[in-house]
């Protein structure tokens, strides 16, 4: 079993290794604001127990994802200094893979704050939305 000083110690790690990507990727940093944004919005909307562990679970999808990326990218880097077509062709899916990733987050967290959003900000008539009710602003 592990003790509690050395659990400190590898959570200490873990969190410098965060920080790390924070500082050193753009991409990481723009994601880590929208999916800020999406879990405010999460909290303050009126949404099912469901619809928010869902969004919790796409923003760290998307996070984890673009770590993995990171390394990938860092480990090809040291591997092979120059780029090699194979180097560019993994980089470049690992990018696609984060992207796919991304987009998939953004389409369903829009699917579940929109309707929420609508809801909360308007009174008038209600059409459906990816198979919600909502209404629109006459």
């Amino acid at each position: 079993m592990t003790s509690p000083r050395a659990f400190l110690k590898s959570t200490k790690y873990a969190w410098r290794g965060i920080r790390d990507v924070f500082h050193a990727e753009q991409s990481f940093r723009i994601q880590t604001v929208l999916g800020a944004g999406v879990l405010g919005a999460a909290t303050l909307l009126p949404l099912e127990s469901w619809e928010r562990i869902l969004l919790v679970l796409l923003v760290a999808a998307v996070l984890v994802l673009e770590i993995v990326n990171s390394i990938i990218e860092r480990i090809a880097d040291a591997v092979h200094p120059r780029m090699h077509p194979t180097i560019r062709e993994m980089k470049d899916m690992m990018a696609g893979a984060v992207l796919l990733a991304s987009l998939t987050a953004a389409g369903i967290g829009c699917a579940i704050i929109v309707p929420a959003l609508f809801q909360v900000l308007c009174q008038g008539y209600e059409v459906p939305f990816f198979g919600k009710e909502i209404c629109v602003v006459k």
